[in-house]
């Protein structure tokens, strides 16, 4: 490859573009198979006559198996090309997805999921990897713009569709609709990516895989069992907390010594990456923990449907939708350390507002805060991952993705788990009403509790003698619980502030282009498309 500067157009142009389609493609299949799901819950529980921590297995075992996975993809791109491992990722996920719609238990639902997030796992890092290459490094910011849409789509359209499929149809259509998406996206991928031109030159990190994968899943096991447990003393807690803990620092330790490790830490090196990952790993935990909530305060707390829920939430992506693509042009012109904290504000300023929700808080306020959150969201992640990638060299970038890619499913996984032991515990306090205990389980009922049962059943009320006023104590208690949790959010959002200053706050030269052939291993970059 000539070594004189290749003029690039600043414009993504046609051949990108349709690159950039497959990708999305694939991704809104992932991402929104996760918010789709979470909508079923409920009825998962009454289909297959499974407790909450039964069925909550089905978001958990999908979130592992991403775990499990990703750390092998960087390699396996470089073994066997972005383009020949995509569409392998989009037979596993389509096929997932379609065994998910014949389940007849809950434990075959959860062993579905699992093979279904093997595929969904390698989507998303195997498409910034591919994006990235084929925008060059004066376009990154516009690319993750691009792949920031299904990550809007995920929270507006989730809920939206996924309440919908079972109002109208049945919970196995939330699955069956993967499939066709599925077929369209490997035809398009045959025809729209490029040929791949592996050169295998590295070998496998057999001991890693063997410390990272298992290390990741036991961690984040013990993490998901949280909500299900209330404590961290519980030995289905705290037990595979410390043994995949102690693997993956294990890992950690190890990884410095071989050439090539399955898990790249070395690339932290770069003060930019290095602060880029440790700004997207706390504003994760503050989102995607909160992120979830929100459409259980609306079914929860305010008695709306599944499809209701959805909707309120459409405010948010909206938002985002507004400034993704201005902070994707920013991010490849302006550094992102003079954009990202006016964001982050945007952000904390929406997620006050839920610090303060009641039982009857106006929708018109909440519709509000979440769409200012939403601008804050559209100017957050995607200009961090953009300022991240830029201190890659093509080489790395496979490397990169995995490593933040990681970074983002653990940060969710302990977000959500962090937020709903907390909820779950103020939920606890509630008192309990003399007298009346769950026939299931045989504990007692609490106001909270029945306050809840009501609001999705309102027929319960007439079935059911309680006192004048309990029902209300009961819904007041609920809310003032969803409050507490969104003000640890806001707090969380607040410390995002600090990693966020440090951001580079000077234009930032890219490295895509500095590879160089030689004898340590690293190969020529790939060609950068040409307009």
């Amino acid at each position: 490859m000539s070594s004189q500067p290749v003029a690039v157009s600043d414009r993504l142009d046609a051949a990108v573009l349709k690159v950039a389609g497959v990708v999305v493609l694939g991704a809104i299949m992932s991402i929104l198979d996760v918010t789709v799901v979470s909508v079923a819950l409920p009825t998962f529980q009454s289909d297959f006559d499974a407790s909450y921590a039964q069925v909550a297995w089905t978001m958990t075992g999908y979130t592992l198996a991403l775990a499990t996975v990703i750390p092998l993809t960087g390699w396996a791109a470089d073994r066997f090309g972005t383009k020949r491992l995509y569409m392998a990722a989009l037979v596993l996920f389509t096929l997932g997805s379609g065994l998910c719609a014949t389940a007849d238990s809950i434990g075959q639902l959860i062993t579905y999921r699992v093979l279904q997030g093997l595929g969904g796992g390698m989507l998303m890092p195997l498409g910034m990897t591919i994006m990235t290459r084929a925008a060059g490094p004066e376009r990154i910011g516009r690319l993750m713009a691009v792949l920031g849409i299904p990550m809007l789509l995920g929270p507006i359209g989730g809920p939206i569709l996924g309440g919908w499929l079972i109002d109208i149809a049945s919970w196995h259509w939330i699955f069956l609709i993967n499939l066709p998406i599925g077929v369209v996206s490997l035809v398009y991928a045959q025809k729209a990516l490029p040929k791949d031109a592996p050169e295998p030159s590295e070998s496998f990190d057999f001991v890693g895989m063997l410390m990272l994968s298992p290390g990741l899943a036991l961690f984040l096991y013990g993490v998901s069992t949280l909500p299900e447990t209330g404590t961290f003393v519980d030995t289905k807690v705290w037990l595979p907390m410390l043994v995949g803990g102690l693997l993956v620092v294990g890992f950690v330790l190890y990884s410095f010594t071989p050439k090539h490790p399955l898990l790249d830490l070395r690339l932290l090196r770069s003060r930019n990456l290095t602060v880029a990952s440790v700004t997207l790993a706390v504003f994760t935990v503050a989102f995607m923990g909160a992120g979830l909530l929100f459409p259980s305060y609306f079914l929860q707390v305010r008695g709306e449907s599944t499809l209701d829920a959805g909707l309120l939430m459409a405010p948010q992506g909206i938002g985002a939708m507004v400034t993704m693509p201005i902070a994707g042009m920013l991010a490849d012109k302006i550094p992102v350390g003079r954009t990202v904290p006016f964001a982050i504000a945007l952000m904390a300023a929406g997620f006050f507002a839920f610090t303060q929700v009641g039982t009857d808080t106006s929708y018109l306020l909440l519709c509000g805060a979440l769409f200012v959150m939403g601008l804050g969201m559209g100017g957050t992640m995607m200009p961090i991952m953009t300022s991240a990638l830029k201190t890659l060299t093509n080489h790395e970038v496979a490397r990169g993705t995995t490593l933040l890619n990681i970074l983002q499913q653990v940060a969710g996984a302990v977000g959500a788990a962090i937020m709903s032991v907390i909820l779950t515990n103020e939920l606890n306090g509630s008192p309990a009403i003399p007298g009346m205990v769950d026939p299931r389980t045989g504990a007692p009922v609490t106001e909270a509790g029945l306050a809840i049962a009501v609001e999705r059943d309102p027929a319960l009320a007439q079935q059911l003698p309680v006192e004048p006023g309990l029902l209300q104590r009961g819904l007041e208690f609920v809310a003032d619980s969803f409050a507490t949790t969104f003000l640890v959010a806001f707090v969380l959002i607040l410390v995002t502030f600090v990693p966020a200053f440090l951001l580079p706050r000077k234009r930032q030269e890219s490295h895509l282009l500095d590879d160089e052939a030689g004898g340590d291993g690293e190969r020529p970059a790939a060609p950068v498309l040409i307009h």
